[in-house]
């Protein structure tokens, strides 16, 4: 019984970040919202991480499972996509090491002011 009420409280968010999709003029994608929300609801208090942590990963561990529509979906347009592949890539390829980059300098950055303050402090 206790998964039905984690669920619910997921779906909750859920539910409110389809209605700040639908109420606020940004191009923000309502799941966002949910999560931000959910992840809000959880830095305040209103959840406490025990009410939710199983549903969630049970949900994170059927995710490789909600990917299988999509990949049937680019299986099926191959033909039409196949055209796209080489400007994909091109604009893949190069993205992708970009943000690799940034974060693992943003990490570095981090990771060295934590020890500088755990310098000060201890």
């Amino acid at each position: 019984m206790r998964y039905i009420f984690q669920f619910c409280r997921i779906l909750l968010m859920c539910l409110l970040g389809e209605i700040l999709a639908g109420v606020l003029p940004l191009p923000v994608p309502a799941s966002v919202y949910g999560l931000v929300l959910l992840l809000a609801a959880l830095k305040l208090g209103i959840f406490r991480l025990e009410q939710v942590k199983e549903a969630g990963d049970f949900l994170i561990g059927i995710l490789p499972l909600l990917f299988v529509p999509a990949a049937v979906g680019v299986m099926d347009l191959w033909a039409e996509l196949e055209s796209m592949l080489l400007p994909y890539l091109i604009s893949a390829i190069p993205v992708t090491l970009l943000v690799m980059g940034v974060t693992g300098r943003v990490t570095q950055r981090i990771c060295r002011m934590q020890r500088k303050r755990e310098g000060k402090d201890g």
